[in-house]
């Protein structure tokens, strides 16, 4: 059982520690830094959440920056949102043609008997069902069995599963990832809350709307016969908002992701949020209750969303001052003007006027941009620093060509070549 005694013992501590540190800290903050245990300082006003919150990060998914950390790098059970890498391996699975949504598992021995203390549709040995069916029944209702079932289908048992769950985190950079089983419901699966976060920006970018379709669904009758339906155990989703007991839980723009519990972790949730043109993940670890660890959630939102806008500092297509053309060979022209590939845009404390300084730029010698030359042609790139006190994040933009460079007849290219060595030689009778 789950020792809430001793949380909270360790929770008092933590907090007296967490209040010494960030008053120390304050006396020399600078914005948009973070403090010792997390918090991060914004124009002199302070966010923090509360102290049952064990670890958590928040980030904003187009950028990947990293708004709001805390404990953000230390390897936590996960609990039930050990399910988001089996949910991503299946949606790959399926992308790639190696399953289909209407494919039948039959329900094994090894699924069958999963233990009754957790999430399950009580499936039994050689039923039938999708696994579009056993998905939802994962991904509304997080029940273990249909998650076993569709390991086993996959894989031959959820033994090789495993394995295949802990490639695909070795593959994905998720370095504090080890996975034991399928489910979460073992305690020694551990993963951070940065991994999770990174975890959760994979399956969005890969398979959001496949993945979001099916995190958004409130409810879902498994079976006719059922009396009532799975209920999702995320409660913020939007499509709550007339449900009476979960109203207070609701956020704008939620449509998943995950939540977790096993006494050895705590109430858990991965979130995902959209407004806008913006889209925030969020994980949380670690707190007392059901409903604690969407109200954390909320807030992170609320920071994230209220604090922080999308600023463009270079357009796409846009002339660099320092670089305008390229010197190409070989060509009806002698060089060939750039343009940015796409646009620079950081995520900045709004009504900031951050430092942006352009480093590290770097293009190809004539002797590699030999006409013809399509447009669109990469020959270079430029990265842009940002910085806000103590904050900095770069990111590197392409230069491409802004048009055709084509070849020169060989009459041009004689002619060029021939006032090229008598300038050259001029030069050398002068020089």
């Amino acid at each position: 059982m789950y020792d809430h005694g001793k949380r909270s013992v360790r929770k008092r501590t933590f907090a007296a520690l967490t209040a010494l540190l960030f008053a120390v800290y304050a006396l020399g903050s600078a914005p948009y830094a973070l403090a010792e245990d997390g918090a991060a300082a914004i124009s002199g006003t302070t966010f923090q959440l509360g102290e049952s919150v064990d670890a958590a990060i928040l980030i904003d998914f187009e950028t990947g920056q990293v708004l709001y950390e805390r404990n953000a790098d230390e390897p936590r059970p996960p609990a039930s949102m050990t399910k988001l890498m089996t949910e991503y391996i299946v949606l790959g699975l399926i992308r790639d043609g190696k399953l289909n949504w209407s494919d039948v598992v039959t329900v094994s021995k090894e699924a069958a008997s999963t233990p009754p203390d957790g999430s399950q549709i009580y499936l039994a040995e050689g039923d039938k069902h999708t696994v579009e069916e056993l998905y939802i029944a994962m991904a509304v209702g997080s029940a273990n069995d249909a998650t076993i079932a569709l390991a086993s289908h996959i894989a031959g048992s959820e033994a090789a599963f495993v394995d295949m769950m802990n490639a695909k985190a070795r593959e994905l950079g998720l370095s504090t990832a080890r996975f034991t089983g399928s489910t979460g419901l073992q305690e020694d699966t551990v993963i951070s809350a940065r991994d999770l976060a990174k975890l959760a920006r994979i399956i969005l970018q890969e398979h959001g709307d496949t993945f979001l379709k099916y995190s958004s669904i409130t409810q879902y009758k498994f079976r006719e016969r059922d009396k009532d339906p799975m209920i999702n155990y995320n409660w913020m989703l939007e499509g709550n908002k007339d449900v009476p007991n979960f109203r207070q839980y609701v956020y704008e723009g939620v449509d998943g992701m995950k939540t977790g519990y096993i006494s050895a972790a705590g109430y858990c949730f991965t979130g995902t949020a959209k407004r806008g043109d913006r889209r925030l993940i969020s994980v949380v670890m670690g707190t007392d209750s059901m409903g604690e660890r969407f109200l954390e959630t909320a807030k992170l939102f609320d920071y994230g969303f209220n604090n922080f806008e999308m600023k463009t500092v270079v357009q796409q297509k846009s002339t660099i001052e320092s670089v305008e053309t390229v010197k190409i060979k070989k060509g009806v022209k002698t060089e060939v003007p750039v343009v940015t590939e796409s646009d620079v845009t950081f995520l900045v404390r709004k009504g900031a006027e951050p430092q942006i300084e352009m480093t590290n730029l770097d293009v190809l010698p004539p002797e590699e941009l030999v006409a013809p030359i399509p447009a669109g042609t990469k020959v270079g790139s430029v990265t842009y620093v940002y910085t806000d006190g103590a904050y900095q994040l770069e990111k590197t933009v392409n230069l491409i060509t802004a048009e055709e460079a084509k070849k020169g007849s060989w009459w041009r290219l004689l002619l060029r070549g021939i006032g090229e060595f008598f300038r050259n030689l001029f030069k050398g009778i002068i020089g």
